[in-house]
């Protein structure tokens, strides 16, 4: 069980962090990525948490942030992690909390957060590097551009004969690379069963939320030659029961489950139920990422390429090389305490 003594000293603040170009995916186009920061001081030592929330559940960093000033009194007074779980439900302003509470035990332990969560060695992860839905040629050029990409994920938009264009240029121009297709929820029976066979064809690997969340049923019925993953359709622990039968792999983002403490526990929960393991990430800096790197040690797929799509990251930061992501434990989990 995690120990926190009191008092802890509470910041919290919103940043906009301007992104290189537009992302889109299906039904939105973000420009910049808001995202909420969580400081946890304990005398010099402190635990830093980042967060971007769930967007497509309104769960902006506006409201993060109220979220946490409104529980700053049990916050400062000395919340455990599992105390935390109970105080919030999953999402953005749980996570920051979550991730800087884990930061912060690991100062006052003087060891890795890594160890903390019961992991050996940490390894290098080899990651999905996104690709953005535009235009066919410019997908592909986009995937071309991946140079060290070992493994692409594509961002379809629900438009069956366009999405299927776009994965047949992006396999034309990387046939060296697996490849995923994430739809978000942008597909019903009768277009998804247009747009299987071509992804077989394509010898893509990974199909992630091809239905609407609360329309899981769409995929009874649905033939899972390229495995399912189940994105937007699992929050949190008490939704991961559900999906057995219908997904055949969990997509852990610690936006949405609200923390590395609740990731770790939806990825037990998952590997018993017979499904495989993902962890994915919202756009953010290598902060957010940082912790879901302790998660990827123990994922089956990895999606953590966030920061390459912003102007500007963190520093010190992970670290991308021949299609693998490396984090040190500089960037979060364990460093020398800096001055209050």
């Amino acid at each position: 069980m995690s120990v926190t003594p009191y008092p802890v000293g509470l910041e919290v603040r919103n940043e906009k962090l301007p992104l290189k170009a537009p992302f889109r995916i299906s039904g939105y186009t973000f420009h910049d990525s808001p995202v909420t920061l969580v400081i946890l001081r304990d005398g010099a030592l402190e635990g830093r948490g980042e967060a971007s929330g769930v967007y497509y559940l309104n769960d902006t960093p506006e409201k993060m942030l109220a979220t946490i000033e409104a529980n700053r009194e049990a916050i400062e007074s000395g919340l455990t992690r599992e105390e935390l779980r109970r105080v919030l439900p999953p999402g953005g302003a749980r996570n920051a909390l979550d991730c800087a509470l884990w930061e912060l035990e690991s100062r006052r332990a003087g060891v890795p957060v890594w160890r903390l969560a019961g992991i050996e060695t940490p390894r290098p992860l080899l990651t999905t590097f996104t690709v953005s839905a535009n235009e066919p040629d410019a997908m592909a050029e986009g995937a071309k551009a991946y140079t060290q990409a070992r493994a692409i994920k594509l961002k379809l938009t629900g438009e069956t004969e366009v999405d299927i264009e776009r994965v047949r240029a992006v396999r034309t121009a990387r046939p060296d690379v697996w490849l995923g297709v994430d739809a978000n929820q942008g597909y019903v029976p009768a277009t998804l069963e247009r747009l299987l066979p071509a992804l077989v064809e394509a010898h893509v690997s990974l199909l992630e939320q091809p239905c609407a969340r609360g329309h899981e049923s769409d995929l009874d019925g649905i033939d899972h030659a390229i495995p399912i993953a189940a994105d937007e359709s699992v929050q949190g622990l008490d939704e991961v029961d559900a999906l057995a039968g219908r997904f055949d792999v969990v997509n852990i983002k610690l936006d949405k489950c609200g923390g590395l403490t609740e990731g770790l526990l939806i990825g037990e929960r998952a590997r018993a139920l017979g499904m495989k393991v993902m962890v994915g990430n919202m756009i953010g800096t290598s902060l957010a990422m940082a912790p879901a790197f302790v998660l990827g040690q123990q994922c089956d797929v990895v999606d953590l390429d966030g920061p390459i799509f912003l102007v500007q990251d963190r520093s010190p930061g992970v670290t991308y090389e021949e299609g693998v992501v490396r984090c040190g434990d500089d960037v979060w989990g364990f460093a020398p305490a800096r001055p209050a």
